[in-house]
């Protein structure tokens, strides 16, 4: 079913966890290009800072402080984007939390608000939006998976839990809405590792500090993606070749990603300093206002798996022209070593 959605620059958009790293990212990318934004975290300070720089820049920008693990202060959200701005038309449920820790260790009262934020988070961001969106006529729900929606690593298991939870359900809401008919895109964003403030937020059980294993992107390619799937009905988009990779031979020899995973993605995920925090913004905001990280190897500025995916025509034609223009190269080269040769 063709879904027609709107031009970023007539749209409103609400993004949860907006307060730093991909969702601010994410904002401050959708007003440039002309939207309204509508910015949700726990963060108040963060979030009237991220507020006040949208403006500067010329764009429109309201903020809500809400928990997004507790459906009434989600509802609060889409009430703020009625009063304002007469409604939304994509709704990004960004807001995450993290845990590094194992299994064992890690409390019952740290799961379950991890679980709050990444899994309840979306599903009462999406059944809210949904719920306007029908009324509204159509419009994207977009939410952020993981890799680890596909895959699952050691030390951050209950976070890949969470983001197989996401997955299951983001599914299972497309497919409903799409028997009703009703003109909602719905998408899972799936990006790799992210050059975000995520290890510093993250809840830390480990005796290091933390990190993110490669390979690790910035975060303008996850928020490319994200507002490429607001204007553009997509199923599900992994940003990042790598994440694609890890997926692909998951599903292909699970026995050897177990290994690859046991044995080498565990150790990237520590620095060999010892741990400078614990709490992290599980049970509370952090510090927030930042949209990149600090990691220490080398990040990728873009993806070209992820580009071609959203521009396959495009691609095509590049691609083709460095073939011809390779074809190119080489009958010249021919042509002259035979002219040589006479």
């Amino acid at each position: 079913m063709g879904i027609s959605l709107k031009p970023l620059h007539e749209q409103v958009i609400v993004i949860t966890g907006a307060s730093s790293g991909i969702g601010l990212t994410t904002a401050l990318a959708a007003a440039k290009k002309g939207a309204k934004v509508v910015l949700a975290s726990r963060n108040k300070e963060a979030l009237e800072e991220a507020e006040q720089r949208i403006k500067q820049l010329g764009g429109q920008a309201i903020h809500v402080v809400a928990d997004v693990g507790k459906q009434e202060e989600v509802q609060k959200i889409a009430d703020a984007a009625v009063r304002d701005f007469g409604g939304f038309d994509t709704w990004v449920n960004n807001a995450g939390v993290a845990i590094y820790g194992h299994l064992e260790e890690v409390s019952d009262e740290d799961n379950r608000r991890l679980f709050d934020t990444n899994f309840w988070g979306v599903v009462y961001g999406s059944l809210t939006a949904a719920k306007h969106l029908k009324t509204r006529g159509g419009g994207a729900i977009i939410n952020l998976g993981s890799v680890l929606s596909d895959v699952s690593i050691p030390i951050q298991g209950m976070y890949s839990a969470s983001k197989h939870a996401v997955k299951g359900f983001t599914d299972a809401l497309r497919q409903e809405l799409e028997q009703e008919k009703a003109k909602i895109s719905v998408t899972l964003i799936k990006p790799s590792s992210i050059n975000t403030p995520y290890p510093k937020h993250a809840r830390n059980y480990m005796e290091h500090e933390l990190t993110l294993p490669p390979p690790v992107y910035e975060p303008e390619e996850v928020a490319n993606a994200i507002l490429f799937s607001a204007t553009h009905q997509q199923r599900d988009l992994f940003v990042g070749s790598g994440g694609k990779m890890m997926s692909s031979f998951n599903w292909r020899s699970p026995r050897m990603m177990d290994w690859l995973s046991e044995n080498f993605l565990s150790k990237k995920e520590l620095r060999k300093t010892p741990a400078s925090h614990r709490e992290g913004s599980l049970h509370q905001p952090g510090e927030d206002g930042q949209t990149h990280g600090d990691h220490k190897g080398y990040v990728m500025k873009n993806s070209f798996y992820t580009r071609a995916k959203m521009h396959p025509m495009m691609t095509g034609a590049i691609v083709a022209a460095a073939g011809a223009a390779a074809i190119a190269f080489v009958g010249s080269t021919r042509s002259k070593q035979k002219n040589n040769d006479h």
